[in-house]
């Protein structure tokens, strides 16, 4: 008899793993099941879920919006943002999400890079299209109705979603049947020595990504709070609908209205960063504590508050490491006592702790994260216009994590640090390299390195250290006032330090391990100690 943890579960077919694919047949099979529950208190069925999305798809045909074409989708977590961006892949287009935050250098990168010509963007963030020249976009798609619009700058044709799902609409014909190796969307990741790079992602990926999740089935409902521009976004929103299952979706993560969603919306399972944790237990407790539905969580890191969320809430908790790039390549048991402990590598997948020479180290000895798949597309298809870092990061047949971990006798894997030069910051991956090209721009700056810094909660803080011009000084609250307009809130540093010089090495590198063992020095401001504070940019 073959053993279940250890053969490789049927190859998915274009069936199982398509947007198109999946929507039909669900429309099909179980048209008046619900799929999705929104904030407002509507709802849609498997049925109404096509007729959106097949509605949506022949607008964006109409606009021009092509099997292939990469579409940028620049809107916040709700039902229009949910149409758009599967009306995309319903058509076989490729799918560029921008998280809500970007702004600036960073908006202007990703939208160069991707090439995309049209846009579907919510009318309150037309307005910082002035701050970017956009080479290639030509389109704005102008979907959403909350807030006040924002006036875009000139030079785009403007054009308001108009759907009408009552009627239907013929599609163009598929130019080819979509394959489960097609890319399904551009995700915007980190660069740690470079400008974010956009994620090939492939439907054999996400649903890789997925069925990783062994505790969730077809009969739970997944509460949705992450970014859709996010894998923990709109990767779960997929996963639910390959699996035929529901979800919530609301716009973010609030800690007040945690456990009422949960109730409200009847919730079995959700993702949950390791730093909201101690929020949710710093609640008063309560006899509802474990009145409620849900039955398990994914967190990443795992960490002691863990087993306290475990036992307080009778929830089953499973930790969970993965990176844009890859497909959540561990499973464990429930409810992880040790610190960092991610589990053993899930079947099909392989996993190395190595040296800088890419050697296996000694269970027990810290070395880089390197993990590779037996099935092929089941990790990223490569960086997009990114050869040579495509190559970098695949050296040697493996993936190269840039993360430090440490493998038991047992096979369990435990996370024990970053290697790479990304600050993590209450679950953003922010690059130090874009922090610094910013900061750099301040006329009276003259280096920066950017470095993570130990927070109280859990993850990083964003630490500054600047050396300024011969004579000139800057005040930090001034340097904070230079970047809220050239970064996302949560890129923009807690700490700044003035040094009259970087550390450098005698090749005139600066030495970043240096400055980041010396952490917060008695000379580093703060700005949450003065006061100043860096909000989420609300619609």
């Amino acid at each position: 008899m073959s053993d279940p943890t250890t053969t490789p579960p049927k190859r998915p077919t274009a069936e199982d793993t398509v947007v198109r694919n999946l929507i039909d047949r669900h429309a099909r099979e179980r048209a008046d099941e619900v799929f999705a529950l929104f904030e407002d208190g509507m709802h849609w069925t498997f049925s109404e879920l096509k007729a959106q999305v097949v509605a949506a798809a022949a607008f964006l045909a109409g606009q021009g919006v092509a099997q292939d074409d990469i579409v940028a989708v620049w809107m916040p977590n709700g039902p229009d943002a949910l149409r758009m961006m599967l009306a995309v892949n319903y058509l076989g287009a490729v799918c560029a999400p921008l998280g809500l935050a970007s702004r600036g250098g960073f908006l202007e990168h990703i939208l160069n890079n991707s090439q995309a010509r049209l846009m579907v963007v919510d009318p309150r963030l037309m307005g910082r299209l002035a701050e970017v020249q956009a080479r290639f976009l030509r389109t704005l798609v102008v979907a959403g109705t909350g807030g006040d619009p924002t006036p875009a700058p000139d030079g785009y044709e403007i054009v308001e979603q108009a759907l009408d799902t009552g009627v239907p609409v013929p599609l163009p014909p598929l130019a080819q049947p979509i394959q489960p190796w097609d890319t399904q969307f551009v995700l915007y990741t980190s660069g740690t020595t470079g400008p974010s790079k956009g994620v090939l992602t492939s439907y054999m990926q996400r649903y890789a990504h997925a069925f990783s999740a062994r505790h969730i089935g077809a009969t739970d409902r997944r509460l949705i709070h992450a970014p859709l521009s996010h894998t923990g976004g709109i990767g779960n929103v997929y996963g639910m609908l390959a699996r035929g299952g529901s979800i919530a979706l609301v716009e973010s993560f609030k800690t007040d209205r945690f456990w009422s969603d949960v109730r409200r919306f009847g919730i079995t399972t959700t993702s949950l960063l390791g730093v909201t944790l101690p929020y949710l237990l710093q609640q008063p407790e309560s006899p509802e504590d474990r009145s409620h539905p849900l039955k398990t969580i994914q967190i990443a890191p795992v960490d002691a508050s863990a087993a306290a969320f475990s036992k307080r809430f009778g929830v089953d908790v499973f930790g969970v490491y993965n990176m844009t790039e890859i497909s959540a390549p561990f499973h464990g048991e429930p409810n992880p006592e040790v610190r960092g402990l991610c589990g053993r590598p899930r079947p099909g997948v392989e996993a190395r702790v190595v040296d800088e020479n890419d050697l296996p180290l000694e269970d027990g000895q810290v070395g880089e994260l390197v993990v590779r798949s037996a099935e092929p597309w089941t990790m990223m298809s490569g960086y997009l216009r990114e050869p040579q870092a495509t190559a970098d990061v695949w050296r040697n047949g493996w993936f190269h994590t840039g993360d430090a971990f440490r493998r038991t006798a047992q096979g369990d894997f435990i996370f024990a640090d970053r290697l790479k030069d990304a600050v993590r910051r209450r679950g953003e991956n922010i690059s130090s390299f874009e922090v610094e090209s910013e900061i750099a721009r301040h006329p009276q700056v003259r280096e920066v390195a950017v470095v993570a810094a130990k927070s109280e909660l859990s993850e990083d803080e964003v630490l500054a250290v600047v050396s300024l011009v011969e004579g000139a000084s800057v005040e930090p609250e001034a340097l904070i006032e230079f970047l809220r307009t050239r970064l996302p809130y949560f890129m923009i540093p807690r700490y700044i330090r003035v040094m009259p010089a970087l550390p450098r090495t005698a090749t005139q590198k600066i030495v970043k391990h240096q400055l980041r063992a010396e952490g917060v020095t008695p000379d580093t401001w703060d700005r949450e100690k003065a006061g100043v504070v860096v909000k989420r940019d609300r619609l």
